[in-house]
């Protein structure tokens, strides 16, 4: 089977595909940084729409996410945003665990996606 990368660097693609399955790397707010765990949350939901649609996907095909949260107290915050966007009974197997520190002090949610095409 071939494999596609996608937004590719030295030291990792932002997608990656491999056969009927699309692999996303974590998400951060790139255009957010700083901003409320709403705001970042939703930036970062446009950005796997936008990836996902690159790929030959959507987020009715996304099988599995992870998002890591900085605090377990934003996490209402998060699902208000995450709940409006995963809609139609496409919700996929999900887990939220916090970890006290991401890329970035600015970074407070970030979330991978694995997808079918």
């Amino acid at each position: 089977m071939s494999i596609t990368r996608f937004h590719t660097n030295d030291r990792m693609s932002q997608a990656v595909v491999h056969g009927d399955t699309v692999y996303l790397a974590g998400q951060v707010a790139a255009r957010a940084p700083g901003a409320s765990v709403a705001d970042q949350t939703q930036a970062i939901l446009a950005q796997i729409d936008g990836l996902l649609a690159e790929t030959g996907s959507d987020k009715s095909k996304v099988l599995s996410a992870t998002i890591w949260l900085t605090s377990m107290d934003d996490f209402a915050e998060m699902n208000a945003v995450w709940d409006a966007w995963s809609t139609g009974g496409n919700a996929p197997c999900r887990a939220c665990v916090e970890s006290p520190r991401l890329a970035t002090p600015q970074y407070t949610v970030e979330i991978g996606i694995i997808a079918a095409k």
